[in-house]
């Protein structure tokens, strides 16, 4: 493999901290000290390429692909709630791949819910990753979701730092792939199919936005430094398909809605606006694909013309659902090949030098099996 690694349980209130359900999330003291460290120009620096994370000595990874000219990937997100839904799909997935053999897996963001882990030798890791996943011994190329990066709120995404737990976990387990925020994944290796470029633009999407932190800002470092990365990335690959990872989608039929209208708010910046302009102007005719989650439905969305021939998906259906009934959609929604919203599933990626096929398939939460719902070669 490679590519550019570019650079539990109800929580007391003892004062520090915010008293929830599901994980514990920032402490008012964390917080404070936070937003103090950046008042004084103290530096927080967010994992980015050049902190890209070593593997451990006593960890062996699972290989990408490494031969032939065709990928199999599947594609799951908003998975990480160690709960039954969590666990139908996977069973699912582990049906599927002694059928059909996956050759790596992107994790399409929040990753651990509800509030991110808090530190890397969070067990969360185990409940909501390695345990629902066992026996898929691939590679799992994550992205990092706003629920990853939690405050005050589960999901606010306003602690950018609690994101670096996961990165650091790269170092210790087989299956997670994260060496850095943001990276790139070449698939072979040599005459790669596909690279995959997994993206952060949580700094640019959080509903409690980095007002205190320079380094995070719109065009802080991290943001620049990401920005001619990805430039530099997708111009110099050799892929024949180049395909975009992110949490959040550019186009999005369900309730969070499209980039720059994101739940339907017109107050910037957290209604996406600086989402859409990164997508517009680094992704948005230059990749094939964007593959995101965020909403929890499963979308195939039609190509539209204001993408110049990139094309969104969404697959964040891996253990949670819109709601239990079938969504209706304005007039206004885009058009869809597929799209459910009450149902759970994940999808299929067949890669092959002149084809993508996409297969999407639901999953019955009761039996943990899956029926495929749609099937289409899609470029």
């Amino acid at each position: 493999m490679s590519g550019s690694a570019p650079g539990g349980g109800n929580v007391r209130d003892h004062g520090d901290r915010l008293d929830r359900g599901g994980s514990s999330g920032i402490g008012r003291r964390e917080l404070l000290t936070g937003a103090a460290a950046a008042a004084a120009g103290l530096t927080l620096v967010g994992l980015s390429p050049a902190q890209a994370v070593p593997v451990a000595e006593d960890v062996t990874k699972f290989a990408f692909p490494s031969g032939g000219d065709r990928v199999r990937v599947l594609l799951t997100g908003d998975a990480g709630t160690g709960t039954r839904s969590q666990w139908a799909v996977a069973d699912a997935i582990r049906a599927f791949h002694r059928r059909e053999p996956f050759g790596m897996a992107l994790g399409l963001g929040d990753n651990i819910y509800e509030s991110g882990p808090n530190s890397t030798e969070d067990p969360q890791f185990a409940e909501k990753f390695e345990n629902p996943n066992t026996g898929l011994d691939f590679p799992w190329a994550m992205v990092l979701g706003n629920h990853d990066n939690s405050s005050v709120f589960p999901g606010d995404g306003g602690w950018l730092l609690r994101g670096d737990h996961e990165v650091r976990y790269h170092a210790n387990s087989p299956r997670w792939w994260m060496p850095s925020r943001y990276y790139s994944v070449r698939v072979p290796e040599h005459n790669p199919v596909v690279e995959f470029f997994v993206l952060d633009v949580n700094p640019l999407a959080a509903y409690l936005p980095p007002l205190f932190t320079p380094y995070w800002a719109v065009d802080g470092q991290f943001m620049n430094e990401q920005r001619a990365w990805l430039d530099r990335a997708i111009a110099e690959s050799p892929a024949t398909w180049k395909i975009a990872c992110t949490h959040h989608p550019y186009l999005n039929n369900g309730p969070h809605g499209d980039a720059g209208h994101y739940e339907g708010l017109p107050i910037e910046p957290i209604n996406g606006v600086h989402v859409k302009r990164f997508f517009d102007d680094h992704v948005i005719g230059r990749c094939h694909l964007i593959l995101s989650g965020h909403d929890h439905s499963l979308q195939v969305l039609e190509q539209a013309p204001e993408m110049k021939g990139t094309r969104q998906i969404v697959s964040g259906a891996a253990a949670k659902t819109v709601g239990p009934q079938p969504r209706d959609l304005p007039d206004t929604a885009h058009n869809a090949q597929f799209q459910s919203f009450h149902q759970l599933g994940f999808m299929v990626l067949d890669l092959a030098p002149g084809s993508l096929d996409l297969r999407v398939h639901t999953v019955d939460p009761a039996s943990g099996t899956s029926t495929e719902e749609f099937g289409r070669r899609i470029a």
